[in-house]
């Protein structure tokens, strides 16, 4: 059955890649709209099932893998920095304590009438940098296009004290999650997960021992 990644992240297709499995990525035709309503473990979950049914409707005998991944600090979702003066906003917010990470995790497919959803929650402990950490970092413009204004898996590592969940579930796509509800609808995953798990073959994931 072909495989579909309903996103245009490089990371995703990066981490996807790890279960060696073939699949095509596709852009999904869906408009993201946070609800003040919803809690952010929830707006996830919407906005994962929706990338994946946009791109299941013209894919009718694919399986559709879609994803979404949101920061929050309670129940404030913080989006992708508009600017520097953002980005410094957001991480001067995260400094010195705790957040959490969801991702959440939509498997459709039309013609076998499979849609579920799960979602993956990943709790960070920023260190307490120093303002010349923050503009260091800044200069590096890592931040830009990333929510929460930072990336675990690149410099942004250096600000995290530590993190309690899956690594692979704060970078954006928790891989044990999809192999197991890719292998429970039928698509076998032909590495050891759990060996991915030890090894740990992707930027900062072994700096994160305790991620899973």
């Amino acid at each position: 059955m072909p495989l579909i990644l309903a996103s245009t992240s490089p990371r995703r297709k990066e981490l996807l890649a790890l279960l060696q499995l073939p699949f095509e990525v596709v852009e999904p035709d869906f408009q993201e709209r946070i609800h003040a309503d919803l809690p952010p473990e929830a707006q996830a979950w919407t906005f994962a099932l929706g990338k994946a049914q946009s791109c299941a409707q013209p894919h009718a005998d694919s399986l559709v893998l879609g994803s979404d991944t949101l920061i929050a600090v309670g129940e404030t979702i913080l989006g992708k920095p508009a600017d520097r003066a953002e980005a410094a906003a957001m991480l001067r917010r995260l400094r010195g304590r705790d957040h959490r990470i969801y991702t959440a995790v939509a498997l459709c497919c039309g013609a076998r009438k499979i849609q579920e959803v799960a979602v993956d929650t990943v709790r960070v402990w920023m260190t307490p940098f120093s303002d010349a950490d923050l503009e260091h970092y800044l200069a590096s413009g890592e931040w830009q296009g990333k929510a929460g204004a930072y990336s675990i898996q690149g410099r942004g590592g250096s600000l995290i004290e530590r993190i309690e969940g899956d690594f692979t579930a704060a970078v954006g796509l928790p891989l044990r999650l999809v192999a197991s509800l890719l292998q429970k609808h039928g698509l076998p995953v032909p590495v050891d997960v759990e060996h991915l798990y030890r090894t740990k073959p992707y930027p900062n994931w072994g700096t994160f021992s305790r991620a899973g």
